[in-house]
């Protein structure tokens, strides 16, 4: 009796010795996350509590302070000088219609060269890799001249063509890959029961990968925001700019504050904070759906 109870003792030993060391690595783990996200989330504090401070507050008391008094100074300085909802809502204009675009073209394109597979889908998606790997400073002079002889240059049709490509390119190759991977059984038990390609496309394919689509449209809608480079060799005028060509047009021309450029700097990254909240469960779906496959 004693022998037997010996061995159940031994044997459990090692699983609570093996538990415990999972607990401490989860403990750890916790701890690194959270370090992580207090290193990525301090600028963005410290963005806010200047951003709200007055000029004579913020040089009493530096940046890493609490503001004496709630001030809309910066925002309504950065608001009016630079016409703000005007450059929101060009940029709104550009990224949404980028996003919706370039989210439908990569669809079409990885279904064709994923699922329908299309000859010469391998060089076709090496080549679309090749162009995602072009720096756009070297995009810049052929763009321009392109623009310039279709009428097109200094208006927001201009972006919306330029990031449409850039945007899908990328979101066919990765697409692609994931269509690839797509069961062939249930491609051929829909041709079967009579579907046609679009119904396939509709009601097997796009159900199944719209985590990942839901990635995409949200990735293309912030970087499409983001963008400097282009929209500063293209959009001359003021009517037509996006918000942060006005950020860096302030910049330039008037000496500012450092609440103004706080204030001017969170008025520009709260539409892409607000999208990526709403849109926030849809990305983590996609990104356990990724993960899974």
């Amino acid at each position: 009796m004693s022998s037997q109870m010996s061995e159940q003792i031994a044997d459990t030993a090692p699983l609570g010795h093996a538990k415990h060391i999972r607990s401490w690595g989860n403990w750890a783990a916790l701890i690194l996350l959270v370090l992580g996200a207090v290193v990525m989330l301090f600028p963005l504090v410290i963005l806010a509590l200047n951003a709200f401070k007055t000029t004579e507050d913020y040089n009493m008391t530096g940046p890493l302070s609490f503001p004496a008094h709630m001030s809309l100074e910066g925002v309504i300085s950065f608001w009016n000088t630079t016409d703000f909802p005007m450059k929101f809502a060009n940029s709104l204009l550009i990224s949404l219609v980028v996003s919706v675009v370039g989210v439908l073209l990569s669809v079409l394109n990885s279904f064709a060269l994923g699922i329908g597979r299309v000859k010469g889908n391998t060089v076709i998606l090496l080549f679309i890799m090749l162009a995602n790997m072009v720096p756009q400073e070297a995009l810049l002079y052929p763009l321009y001249i392109m623009f310039k002889a279709i009428g097109l240059y200094n208006t927001q049709w201009s972006m919306i063509i330029i990031f449409t490509i850039i945007q899908s390119a990328y979101g066919t190759y990765l697409l692609s890959a994931v269509y690839g991977t797509f069961p062939q059984a249930i491609l051929e038990a829909a041709t079967v029961d009579g579907a046609s390609r679009w119904q396939t496309l509709l009601r097997i394919v796009l159900p199944v990968s719209w985590p990942t689509i839901s990635v995409l449209f949200v990735f293309f809608f912030i970087w499409t925001w983001n963008e400097y480079m282009i929209p500063m060799a293209f959009l001359m005028s003021d009517s037509v700019q996006t918000v942060p060509l006005a950020l860096a047009t302030m910049q330039g021309q008037h000496t500012m504050a450092a609440t103004d450029l706080a204030a001017a700097a969170l008025l520009s990254i709260i539409p892409t904070i607000v999208f990526f909240v709403f849109f926030q469960r849809k990305l983590s779906q996609g990104i356990v759906a990724g993960s899974v496959k």
